[in-house]
């Protein structure tokens, strides 16, 4: 009985985590990785979504706002067979096309308008944070298993 609650909830079941770059080019369009399975009973994957989220904040303390853009999604609906007590592998390419402001695109255009933008930037508090997210459906359970990690751009 606690079994079967346990593989209902997946405490005991597919336990995903992502292997990404630390960095990866910005103009590159795109990121290379693998997702790592592991079980502890066998277990059926039939699908996995890969997401890239910026997180864009602007604004100091009390006026402090953040605002959260999807950059690019892959999801593919592929059967996968996780054996008990061995790590199973996939690998991804996710492309991603970021959002540039207004500003962005002057501080790129000009190289004297360059640092006044970057400038104004940090006076405002304007920064991005960037991270991958990966979720799996599994069969037979609730609580499908997902992982986050934070990237950087350059």
């Amino acid at each position: 009985m606690i079994g079967k609650v346990k593989k209902w909830l997946g405490i005991e079941g597919v336990k995903l985590a992502l292997v990404l770059p630390e960095e990866v080019a910005a103009n590159s369009g795109k990121v290379n990785g693998k997702i790592q399975f592991f079980s502890m009973n066998e277990q059926r994957v039939t699908a996995i979504k890969v997401t890239m989220i910026e997180r864009f904040s602007r604004g100091r303390k009390t006026e402090k706002t953040t605002d959260e853009y999807t950059l690019g999604v892959i999801s593919a609906a592929k059967e996968i067979l996780i054996p008990a007590n061995k790590v199973v592998e996939v690998d991804f390419v996710l492309p991603f096309k970021l959002k540039e402001s207004e500003m962005d695109q002057m501080e790129n255009q000009n190289i004297l308008m360059g640092g006044l933008v970057k400038t104004v930037k940090w006076i405002s508090g304007v920064s991005s944070t960037f991270r991958i997210e990966a979720e799996a459906k599994v069969t037979g359970v609730v609580l499908d298993p997902f992982d986050k990690k934070e990237i950087l751009l350059k």
